[in-house]
């Protein structure tokens, strides 16, 4: 058997942290069995179904690096086919149509309030004949679902799970319009795409029953289901915007790492021993059901930051600098050239072990790229003092000289002038000077480091423009 997941998202919003690690779980448990992923866009509430949506969850899951298999499927183009599959169950009295009024429908409700007891359709027109049909009520359509015995779900999460089928009524597969009803649409698609696993959230297991049903009713082979436990809150409420529930674009805007999102999802709610580390390779190689806990999981910031710092400290620099271009040519206005993406390349290594976040390390490198002459921070001017120009002037001059432009020669060489003035000074009088000249900040990677990306040429440059605005 070939494994078939998907995710079926609703285009009423932003691709939420929630929907990612459903998606995610999806993608893992097909990629490790080799099988399909597919993606289905459940977009029958027209109302509040836009495009835009739609968009946020391709970019959502394309960040992610969660590729799907095939076109994504659109539930409202095959609306024709589920009025088809409750054809067939009404030519084989398996389904029937309700005509009851809006008012009868109302008392039903407003009986089972008064008696304590909560509401179900009474099956008044479960065996009623259609000729007693009042005029001008368009029927719904519903299952004639069982009356007693137990629906049963073993579910790869949850365990056994079962439900007393008289607790359950006849469910409304085709609403008076002729639009079909989620439960209907969800069973139909889920079997033309040949979907052998259902894996979601556990707040869908409710709907399990009933869609449980409609498969026997329609003869087709059950999936398997698998109903992970949702995410909460740090305080353990309900995840709500208050403690992150955002969606995934934001944290992307935030300066997370798709690898590191991947990651921290991954371990909310699954587990490989005590692996916290866990590449996306090996995800695919470890991922199954098995290993997910029925406890729901608990949002923690601090944790997906120091996750986010692992990934940034041992991620590759070309894809780094990938990350922080755009960012950089926006505060600019100026697209980079390739040879200033090459020195952002080799600036990198020095760059990211100080940065939490993509955010962080696109400001850290900011100064690599700027314009001639810098702008100083009021620390860094402070360091351009009477006594710092005097040194620099000096160290200029002797720089313009060297022929070669090796950090090792270069620190060995303002050593041995800090050492031999008279008096002698300590190093920071001339490596915080210098950093505020080249870096137009007080907080750079080692200096020595950074002269040698910048180039004699530019480095020269800059000092001179110091000394220049310190002289004006």
């Amino acid at each position: 058997m070939t494994v078939v997941t998907r995710f079926a998202p609703s285009p009423t919003g932003f691709l939420h942290i929630g929907g990612a690690r459903t998606a995610l779980f999806n993608w893992l448990f097909a990629r490790h069995h080799g099988g399909q992923f597919l993606l289905r866009i459940e977009d029958t509430d027209r109302a509040r179904s836009t495009e835009d949506a739609v968009e946020a969850i391709y970019d959502g899951l394309k960040w992610l690096g969660l590729d799907w298999d095939g076109d994504a499927v659109s539930q409202f183009t095959r609306v024709d086919r589920h009025r088809e599959a409750v054809e067939t169950l009404l030519a084989s009295g398996k389904a029937y149509r309700c005509y009851c009024t809006p008012e009868e429908l109302s008392e039903m409700r407003e009986s089972a309030k008064a008696d304590g007891r909560p509401w179900r359709y009474d099956g008044i027109w479960r065996d009623r004949d259609p000729s007693e049909a009042p005029v001008g009520i368009n029927p719904v359509i519903r299952i004639k679902a069982p009356q007693d015995g137990e629906t049963i779900i073993r579910d790869k999460v949850q365990g056994t799970v079962r439900v007393a089928n008289d607790t359950l009524d006849d469910m409304v597969l085709l609403r008076s319009d002729g639009t079909p009803t989620y439960m209907l649409a969800v069973v139909v698609d889920d079997h033309d795409m040949g979907v052998t696993h259902v894996i979601r959230g556990d707040d869908h297991l409710t709907n399990a029953f009933r869609q449980y049903q409609l498969y026997v009713a329609l003869d087709w082979d059950v999936p398997e289901f698998a109903h992970i436990p949702l995410i909460h809150g740090p305080d353990g409420a309900k995840m709500s915007k208050r403690h992150g529930a955002l969606g995934v674009d934001a944290y992307r805007d935030q300066g997370y790492l798709p690898a590191a999102m991947r990651n921290y999802l991954l371990r909310l709610g699954w587990a490989h021993g005590d692996e916290e580390i866990i590449s996306t390779e090996q995800a695919i190689e470890w991922f199954d059901l098995d290993n997910v806990g029925r406890a729901a999981s608990r949002f923690d910031f601090a944790k997906l930051s120091n996750l986010n710092g692992h990934y940034l400290r041992s991620g590759d620099n070309e894809m780094l600098v990938a990350e922080i271009t755009p960012m950089l040519e926006e505060r600019r206005h100026e697209a980079l050239s390739e040879g200033e993406k090459s020195m952002l390349v080799r600036a990198m290594s020095g760059l990211k072990e100080r940065a939490k976040n993509v955010l962080e390390l696109a400001e850290s490198a900011y100064f690599y790229i700027a314009r001639r002459p810098l702008v100083f921070t009021d620390k860094a001017r402070s360091q351009l003092d009477n006594e710092a120009i005097v040194h620099l002037r000096t160290l200029v001059a002797a720089f313009g000289q060297m022929m070669t432009w090796e950090a090792d020669v270069l620190e060995a060489h303002v050593r041995t002038y800090v050492d031999e003035s008279d008096p002698p000074i300590k190093l920071g009088k001339v490596a915080q000077p210098l950093r505020a000249a080249l870096s137009g900040t007080t907080v750079s990677p080692p200096i020595f480091d950074v002269m040698v990306i910048l180039g004699q040429q530019e480095t020269l440059a800059r000092i001179n423009d110091a000394i220049s605005a310190a002289n004006s």
